[in-house]
């Protein structure tokens, strides 16, 4: 029998990636858009929920994308990114995460006079303020940010410097986001080599609109520690005559170094990867024992939460408790977090959480 989502609510779950601007409340864009004199599809918060999916639902990466003006329209001040940073926190905790790293690009929400250090600086008291809030709920939650380049941009060090400059104050990594096919990771190299030298952890966006030759450079050339989606490296994957799985040189290795895959399945069939959940390829990756976390990418395109994610791979692959314990522990080894934290983690909350439900 399948888990249901309130079941899996109930189970503590961590969250790699997750973006700020993809999590918003519908409430806080009418709210936060009005503010600003940008019009949103609808004032009608119920309305405008729907509307966010719909377009989102377009079998299009770049199309995808586009719903993000309305939100990113949403967080252009010290107070807007407060709240959506609080609200998210909130909304985590609520679902029963324990772990959740918010990436957002600071580079976009200048338009109000905010610098990108005053951002990063909102988000971070935005992420306090409902770590607060959640603990005197009884759901306590750590929550920090990754600040990311949008890889359509001119390619520039000021983000990679923002991470390492706060690295100790909430930024826990970097990323690049944005249209892949056409903007490979390599033009942010001179970031990532910046990075490295400096002994600071970073994902990159790559295998989902695009497949093994953005994998191949965001791991090989760029070094990445993790990868966001990076689902099309089953691309790298065939079958003998047999019928045994066999992996090419790219997958064996991604495998073997134990390179965390980011996979967010409700995402992805909105952006193409496969028609349905049954279809991805997570269960294959799954049952090749790569490292696979679950994560929900942008909870308001989506509709969805990681309970629901949980929920709908559990329904179409028969998914137990047991599945969904190795997965989180999967993602809690491969957060951007100290060691004995990380381990702390897995022993105090996670190994508990799921002992209590029967997981063994």
């Amino acid at each position: 029998m399948s888990l249901s989502v309130e079941q899996l609510r109930a189970l503590p779950k961590v969250a790699l990636h997750d973006h700020l601007d993809g999590g918003l409340r519908p409430q806080t864009v009418v709210d936060h858009c009005l503010e600003n004199g940008h019009e949103p599809p609808t004032r009608d918060a119920d309305a405008l929920a729907d509307w966010f999916f719909e377009h989102a639902d377009s079998g299009s990466l770049v199309n995808y994308l586009t719903t993000f003006d309305h939100t990113v329209a949403a967080m252009q001040t010290r107070e807007q990114l407060v709240r959506v940073a609080r609200e998210f926190v909130l909304d985590q905790a609520a679902d029963g995460v324990v772990l959740a790293e918010a990436r957002w690009a600071p580079e976009q929400h200048l338009q109000r006079g905010l610098t990108m250090a005053e951002a990063i600086e909102a988000v971070r008291d935005g992420l306090a303020e409902g770590m607060t809030q959640a603990a005197e709920k009884g759901t306590p939650v750590i929550a920090h940010q990754i600040v990311t380049s949008m890889r359509h941009g001119e390619p520039t060090l000021d983000v990679a410097e923002l991470a390492v400059r706060y690295r100790n104050d909430s930024v826990c990594g970097f990323d690049i986001a944005g249209a892949e096919k056409g903007f490979p990771p390599s033009r942010m190299a001179a970031a990532f080599d910046y990075l490295k030298r400096q002994n600071a952890y970073f994902t990159i966006h790559a295998g989902e609109a695009f497949g093994l030759p953005s994998i191949w450079e965001a791991v090989q050339v760029c070094g990445a520690h993790r990868l966001g989606h990076g689902v099309r490296i089953v691309e790298d994957i065939s079958v003998d005559e047999s019928g045994g799985d066999v992996l090419g040189p790219l997958a064996d290795y991604i495998r073997n170094q134990r390179i965390p895959l980011e996979v967010c399945p409700s995402s992805n069939l909105q952006t193409g990867i496969a028609d349905s959940i049954a279809e991805h390829p997570v269960e294959l990756l799954k049952r090749l024992k790569f490292r696979v976390t679950i994560s929900c990418d942008n909870r308001l395109q989506s509709r969805t939460t990681l309970s629901r994610e949980f929920a709908l791979c559990s329904e179409a692959f028969g998914w137990s408790v047991d599945d969904v314990r190795w997965l989180t522990i999967n993602a809690a080894k491969s957060a951007f977090l100290p060691f004995d934290q990380r381990l702390r983690l897995i022993d105090e909350v996670i190994k508990p959480g799921f002992a209590a439900a029967g997981a063994s």
